[in-house]
């Protein structure tokens, strides 16, 4: 894990001094800028305190894109698919590290999942770009098949960036890029593990999808298909829309927020109080592991929910689906939530410290940084500079994994002998 985090961090640092650098530059941008940027392509989040297009050139904007398809796919995944290609075999550490960086199974087949990984993310990301290149030549864009390109790229690796000034506000209506880029994100953030075993049941390598892919598929469409109705219900600006306007309008932002895409084809700002704070709740759970989604992630909230109701139940074992989740997984979970919930709340202390907006508005900020999702309320383009170092380390944290840092801070203890008390809760 410290091997991992300080690869990332080396990558940052790298990328930030290479991206000051003029020749990338339209005009001169402000250091802390360019290190937002950096920090926010390595993390695929897609928050920015300037317009890419207004500063950044061509060259730019493609190192901008390469950043970001490092941090979706992990530098470890790309690193190891070019040692596999070469027929070198893979180091225990290697296969360790991609472990973590993805959240994978402890006995996993490695070769598999890199080799898959690349292939769809290759496969994909062809079949967006040119559909997309389609959707902006039959609106009249200029320089189509470049805005197709980042554009699917950007959506399967759930980084949110657009070289539209206002994201997607003005396809609101347009069915073809709203399902285009509902589909590269929603596969993006359902994860590789998804992808293999559909991969694998069809060729007939393995009968059936694994339990993971169950829980991942069962808990997706339902979070989809509520939020949506919730977005339709609860915000009244929305709700006078045309039906067919409507429901695409509300499928699409809850999808958005729920795989940490950040995509917005409506003014997340606009949006009454109830569905912002929905879309709050959906930022923080967050997409699935081994995809490209931040979050708490899908199975850490299905892992909690399975707990919460074995303990309303007085169940022995903890039960979701018809299995039995190993405590391990619980302890896990458990950890991963409550240590997400301390950073969030010091980042938003903090953040109330250094700036002047309202208390939700910085807390959403804080949830879309740490989630790697990109939405914002209009904030990030008003950050002072400890808020938007504040913001960088949010999104770092978020791409490593805000536990993945904690079990690293703090190394393991001595074990002692102890005797054991009951507390009252």
């Amino acid at each position: 894990m410290q091997i991992l985090i300080y690869g990332y961090l080396f990558l940052l640092v790298i990328g930030f001094l290479l991206l000051c650098l003029p020749v990338f530059h339209l005009r001169p941008i402000a250091t802390i800028d360019n290190l937002f940027i950096t920090a926010s392509a390595l993390s695929t989040t897609g928050l920015a305190t300037i317009d890419i297009v207004g500063n950044y050139n061509f060259l730019g904007q493609l190192f901008i894109l390469i950043l970001t398809q490092i941090g979706g796919l992990g530098y470890m995944s790309i690193g190891t698919f070019i040692l596999l290609m070469q027929n070198k075999s893979l180091s225990i550490l290697n296969s360790e590290m991609v472990k973590y960086d993805f959240s994978l199974p402890a006995h996993y087949n490695i070769f598999s999942f890199i080799r898959n990984l690349i292939l769809f993310t290759i496969l994909l990301e062809l079949i967006g770009a040119v559909l997309l290149s389609l959707v902006f030549w039959q609106a009249g864009e200029d320089q189509f098949i470049w805005k197709g390109i980042f554009h699917s790229i950007s959506a399967f690796c759930t980084a949110g960036f657009s070289l539209f000034p206002n994201s997607f506000e003005d396809y609101a209506t347009n069915f073809y890029l709203n399902v285009i880029l509902g589909v590269l994100s929603l596969i993006g953030a359902l994860g590789f593990i998804v992808l293999t075993d559909f991969y694998q049941t069809i060729t007939g390598i393995k009968e059936k999808i694994t339990f993971t892919s169950k829980v991942i598929l069962h808990f997706t469409f339902w979070v989809l298909i509520w939020s949506t109705l919730l977005l339709l219900i609860c915000d009244a600006q929305i709700a006078n829309l045309p039906a067919e306007d409507k429901i695409l309008l509300a499928f699409f932002q809850s999808m958005a927020a729920f795989t940490t895409v950040g995509f917005n084809t409506y003014p997340i700002a606009e949006l009454q109080a109830a569905p912002l704070f929905f879309i709050l709740i959906l930022m923080f759970i967050g997409a699935s592991p081994s995809g490209t989604g931040g979050g708490m992630k899908s199975t850490t909230i299905t892992a909690l929910y399975a707990q919460l109701k074995s303990t309303f139940k007085e169940d022995s074992e903890v039960i979701y689906m018809n299995r039995k989740i190993p405590k391990a997984r619980l302890k896990m979970a458990t950890s991963k939530f409550f240590f997400y919930i301390i950073v969030i709340c010091i980042a938003t202390f903090l953040l109330l410290l250094f700036q002047c907006q309202s208390t939700f508005e910085l807390l959403f900020e804080a949830v879309s940084a740490l989630g790697t999702v990109g939405l914002s309320t209009g904030v990030t383009s008003e950050l002072s500079n400890l808020g938007k170092i504040m913001i960088v380390v949010l999104m770092f944290l978020g791409r490593v994994g805000p536990l993945s840092f904690g079990l690293v801070l703090f190394s393991p203890e001595k074990e002692e002998a102890l005797i054991e008390e009951d507390i009252a809760l």
